[in-house]
């Protein structure tokens, strides 16, 4: 199998972009959904702590990263989460925050949509599909009810239905296979939920499944793992490169160490250059991107990132 950085010219190994800042808050999750590249569940006490939180705001504000993207886990669950979104809604205009939705059903967090609402954060929410079978058996027994009874109570303060109230969901494959193009899967989960939830969303966005942490596991368990890395290295498409998150986004992880993106995040590749403490110590300059085999799950086909594909299909 050729080496991902062997495909990638001189040029597009550098990234000066810093666009959107991903903070992976923790790993610690109300579920253990077969495909978490983070491997996150009840058992993870992983969390980060407020001296990081801060030097978050600080790394924010010192580079004008224009998008705050906050990820986990379920990253409600850090005990410094209440805290970390007021103080973000007053240093950034556009936040994200990426929800697992049975979350926000339970008695201690119950009070966020109308948190989420009030400051106009945009809410991701992954439902992995608009039936029920599929997606338990991706992230377990009666997910599928509380993620449509969350886009319900959503939907009815606004959310998917005002302009500036976004509900996003997210389509990850249930298995070693590639997702739809995006734009028929959107349709489809438009006219599916609405006719049997009468609920609506934005946008959605599909998501390859990435060859790291539990789905990897799933893989190499299964006798899976080579072909499916040959399925991705086969569909590799060259396009896909210049719109790659890891060009125009920096991760930092719960311990505070930081990354180019989410799954090398999972992948243990730190960057090589930078860590949060000289980012803030020192004026930043291009860094090269550090790639691996998981690499090859972004650029498949029509491209795969936070933000569903990356070219047009």
């Amino acid at each position: 199998m050729a080496r991902f950085d062997s495909l990638v010219s001189e040029e597009l190994q550098y990234t000066d972009r810093m666009d959107v800042l991903q903070v992976n808050v923790g790993r610690l999750c109300n579920l253990a959904c077969k495909h978490c590249h983070m491997e996150a569940g009840p058992h993870r006490t992983e969390c980060m702590s407020k001296e990081t939180f801060e030097k978050v705001f600080a790394l924010y504000q010192k580079y004008n990263f224009k998008t705050l993207d906050i990820t986990g886990g379920a990253p409600e669950m850090n005990p410094h989460f209440r805290w970390f979104l007021e103080e973000a809604v007053q240093i950034s205009d556009d936040i994200i925050v990426r929800s697992n939705g049975v979350i926000l059903l339970e008695e201690e967090y119950s009070d966020l949509p109308e948190f989420f609402q009030k400051n106009k954060i945009t809410v991701f929410l992954s439902l992995p599909h608009y039936s029920k079978k599929p997606t338990d058996k991706l992230r377990g027994d009666g997910v599928f009810e509380g993620v449509i009874e969350s886009i319900q109570r959503l939907n009815a303060l606004g959310y998917g239905k005002e302009e500036d109230l976004v509900l996003n969901l997210v389509y990850n494959p249930a298995g070693a296979f590639f997702p739809p193009p995006q734009g028929a899967m959107e349709q489809e989960y438009r006219d599916k939920l609405k006719r049997d939830y009468d609920i609506v969303f934005s946008n959605l966005f599909t998501i390859t499944n990435n060859p790291v942490g539990r789905f990897k596991e799933f893989l190499e368990r299964s006798d899976n793992y080579d072909t499916y890395m040959g399925k991705l290295v086969d569909a590799f498409n060259p396009g896909t490169l210049e719109g790659l998150m890891c060009r125009y986004q920096v991760s930092v992880g719960w311990d505070g160490r930081v990354y180019d993106c989410d799954f090398n995040q999972a992948a243990d590749l730190p960057m090589e250059d930078f860590t949060i403490d000289s980012l803030l110590a020192k004026e930043y300059a291009p860094r090269r991107v550090k790639f691996g085999d998981h690499c090859f799950g972004c650029t498949a086909g029509a491209g795969s990132s936070c933000g569903g594909t990356v070219v047009g299909e």
